[in-house]
């Protein structure tokens, strides 16, 4: 092929030493990759050569390096000192892993049995189960901080009246701890389906090998139990090839981004409305107009939610896009999507919790604005039904006289003309009572409805939510507890092996 020399080729390696595939790939994912996935390799190889020497497939002298071996590493990651250096030596963080552990023993890589009984595929999909679930925790912690504050928040403004809408148009009235305590409700949803998922990814791969198993006799319970797995794998193949877990928590991801991205629309309007005081924490001035102030944290929430729905349909997408088998669709291709959209996840409800701690009120609506938006309305036809007005006819008259000119205004024979009109009769009775059922929003505090914004109604719900949050919060830190417990356990076993001369049996 002949190029012209007016029309130079594109470089197609940025690294000479390096091939395209590996230069424009392999690199990019290493690099991306090994700071999240080389720590779980490392522990895993732990809890592996220790169930190797076990079971007797393994000498006890060669575990007992390959474990020192392993623990310096472990240390090295722990204080902070471990590069991941892309140099074309190794392909991926499966074989640096081998490089690195064979500089630590001071042997050479051909000497190595820490990948024995085991496949890149069942490690990839362990190592990646422990970075999911710790992430999940963190993200899950903070929805239920979020809905406490916001259960909170409810009790503290059962009276906070305001107006609420429906197709972005003035509704009914309502307050904002109603608003609140059903936003509460929503993130322990999501909290319950987050406990769920966490239940679903805490089951170990490790043992399944490429996907069929081993003939040597390893003890696959072990090494989940020493990692703090609930329980191990019951079919070899889902165990490397199952992405169900993986959509499950990409769903979730998404769904919590997207319902506060919803709300945050919300806050942004009563920001706007100056029913609440906008954050100077959270703002940015103009470049060009001194006055303003804008939030504009609660514009990149909902664009925060956009890209996680984003990753959301990525990880569908390349799952869908593989067999059932172990592909990197459907398994190396995600990890990316879903640990950015964890790492998302966590700025975001952190964000979002912060504007819970800082809200503050500023200038409510007053009962006239309120009268005069319409939002009333609904309780007129309903007052007028219970009197015995057919409930469309009501409907008619009010809608009528709404039309026509805000409640405030409303006269006497206004009403008489509604009624004529619907062909209805009127009489003293309830021409008063039209003219004044509209006019106090604040019976709405009265309402003794279950789930409604009556002030007990809402402490109720309140109620109920930080209960349920403090459940929730128990089970997910008892669930972190127990990650933390196991690993101290399996460093202190490995420091025991290689320090001494003894080996403690946990069989």
């Amino acid at each position: 092929m002949t190029t012209s020399p007016l029309t130079p080729r594109v470089p197609l390696v940025d690294n000479p030493e390096l091939s395209i595939y590996w230069d424009n790939h392999l690199r990019d994912a290493f690099l991306e990759a090994a700071p999240v996935i080389y720590p779980p390799f490392v522990e895993a190889s732990i809890a592996h050569v220790y169930m190797l020497c076990e079971t007797g497939i393994l000498s006890r002298d060669r575990a007992t390096r390959l474990i020192s071996g392993l623990l310096t590493l472990w240390t090295r990651h722990a204080e902070g000192h471990q590069d991941y250096v892309f140099d074309g030596s190794v392909e991926d963080p499966y074989y640096f892993l081998e490089q690195q552990l064979a500089a630590a023993c001071g042997i050479g890589t051909a000497e190595l049995d820490v990948q024995l009984a085991r496949s890149r595929n069942d490690l990839d999909a362990g190592a990646f189960r422990m970075v999911l679930r710790r992430q999940l925790l963190d993200q899950a912690d903070l929805v239920v901080q979020a809905a406490r504050d916001a259960a909170e928040l409810a009790e503290a403004h059962t009276e906070s009246l305001i107006i609420g809408f429906t197709h972005r148009r003035p509704a009914q009235p309502t307050t904002i701890g109603h608003v609140l305590s059903g936003f509460a409700e929503a993130l322990l949803s999501q909290a319950d389906e987050m406990l769920s998922v966490y239940d679903e990814l805490n089951v170990s791969p490790l043992g399944s090998a490429a996907f069929t198993g081993t003939d040597l006799p390893i003890d696959s319970a072990l090494v989940g139990r020493l990692l703090g797995f609930d329980r191990s794998f019951t079919a070899s193949y889902e165990a490397v090839a199952g992405a169900e877990h993986f959509m499950r928590l990409a769903a979730v991801q998404a769904r919590s981004a997207a319902t506060g991205a919803r709300l945050s629309r919300v806050l942004l309007e009563w920001m706007t409305f100056r029913w609440i005081a906008t954050p100077t924490p959270f703002t940015q001035g103009s470049s060009i107009m001194p006055q303003k102030k804008n939030p504009v944290v609660l514009e990149h929430m909902v664009s925060m939610a956009g890209a996680s729905a984003a990753d959301m349909a990525a990880v569908f997408a390349n799952i869908g896009a593989g067999w059932y088998e172990d592909s990197n669709n459907a398994t190396t291709d995600v990890q990316k999507h879903l640990w950015r959209a964890g790492e998302r996840g966590v700025r975001f409800m952190r964000m979002l919790d912060g504007l819970f701690i800082g809200l503050e009120l500023a200038e409510l609506p007053s009962i006239e604005f309120i009268v005069k938006s319409g939002a009333t309305t609904t309780a007129v036809a309903e007052a007028l039904a219970a009197r015995g007005v057919p409930w469309r006819a009501a409907h008619d008259v009010v809608g009528t006289l709404v039309r026509a000119q805000d409640p405030t205004a409303w006269t006497a024979e206004d009403v008489e003309r509604a009624f004529i009109g619907a062909g209805l009769e009127v009489n003293e009775e309830l021409t008063a009572l039209t003219l004044g059922a509209g006019q106090r929003p604040e019976r709405i505090l009265e309402r003794e409805q279950v789930g409604s914004p009556g002030r007990e109604a809402v402490r109720v719900a309140a109620g109920l939510a930080l209960g349920r949050a403090e459940e929730l919060a128990a089970g997910f830190a008892a669930r972190r507890g127990h990650l933390d417990d196991t690993r101290e356990a399996l460093l202190s076993l490995a420091t025991t092996i290689s320090e001494g001369d003894q080996w403690p049996s946990t069989r």
